[in-house]
């Protein structure tokens, strides 16, 4: 099992930046699938973006292709959300989520969560 820790969201204008982490206990860091989703107030939880247990395969979220980049630390049992360009409608509780198995985008497929950490982006 796996418990994991949120941090680094906040309040940013539009276009600016934010990174998010995730730090995760238990030893078996690395054979998780790591994602990030995200829920606007009123709204399903969305995906955001995965990534591969080993890091060498990433997905995206068309909303956010090209602005987000996931990645993970081995050493450190971490995953990051590094979020650029960042707009009004980033806006949103982000959480961070864990899987065994092949890398999915459906909330429901992810077995452990974090609590979430706020990013509001102001225009």
């Amino acid at each position: 099992q796996v418990q994991l820790l949120e941090s680094g969201g906040g309040l940013v204008q539009a276009g600016g930046s934010l990174r998010l982490s995730c730090a995760a206990s238990g030893r078996t860091f690395s054979s998780y699938v790591m994602g990030w989703f995200r829920q606007a107030p009123g709204k399903e939880r969305e995906f955001v973006a995965a990534i591969s247990c080993g890091g060498g395969s990433t997905s995206y979220a068309d909303s956010v292709k090209g602005r987000f980049t996931i990645s993970r630390e081995k050493a450190e049992n971490t995953v990051y959300l590094q979020m650029n360009s960042l707009k009004p409608e980033d806006t949103a509780v982000y959480y961070c989520a864990g899987k065994n198995g092949y890398s999915g985008r459906y909330y429901y497929e992810y077995a452990y969560w974090g609590q979430g950490t706020q990013v509001t982006v102001s225009s």
